[in-house]
């Protein structure tokens, strides 16, 4: 499907259906509350995560670093649905991934013109193999020590995009 013709899911606080929206003018502020979704993947002993650098083609928080996968459902395709598509379409491998838990957050970017508001939906999974980043998605990845992660993300916290943060705290790794 063409970029500019995706088209965003629009729900209440209860992740109720409220409507559709193009993909790009939903995330230009005032930003309506959209479903999203987030996966973070970890090493088999759970002790490093794999994170991603954004592509300049994101409109939003181009070259921040986050979780391995950051993305939207479509239209009548489920959560479990969405995070198996993205996975594979994003760093070009597939595993078992099951929801952990749900969130709403706001953000802005400094621009003021972009932004999210979202009811994000995050899954984990495992994995240990080679990783082909979709370079439309992604312009870089690692794997990182849990601890030198919460380490950077204190010293340097303008380096990773605001969902991660709740994230990272939410999971309490």
């Amino acid at each position: 499907m063409p970029k500019d013709q995706i088209q965003m899911v629009l729900v209440d606080e209860n992740d109720r259906v409220m409507g559709y929206q193009e993909k790009y003018a939903t995330h230009k502020v005032p930003v309506p509350l959209h479903r999203a979704i987030s996966i973070v993947i970890f090493d088999k002993n759970r002790n490093k995560t794999l994170i991603t650098k954004r592509s300049t083609k994101k409109p939003t928080w181009p070259l921040f670093w986050s979780n391995t996968v950051c993305s939207h459902p479509y239209p009548n395709e489920t959560y479990q649905e969405a995070v198996e598509r993205r996975i594979l379409e994003e760093v070009g491998f597939k595993t078992h991934l099951t929801e952990s838990f749900r969130f709403t957050y706001e953000a802005t970017m400094d621009n003021g013109l972009w932004g999210e508001h979202e009811y994000d939906v995050v899954f984990v999974g495992e994995y240990d193999g080679p990783i082909n980043p979709n370079p439309d998605e992604i312009v870089d990845f690692k794997w990182i020590e849990i601890k030198d992660l919460k380490e950077d993300l204190g010293k340097n916290p303008e380096k990773y995009t605001p969902w991660f943060k709740i994230i990272l705290k939410k999971l309490k790794v």
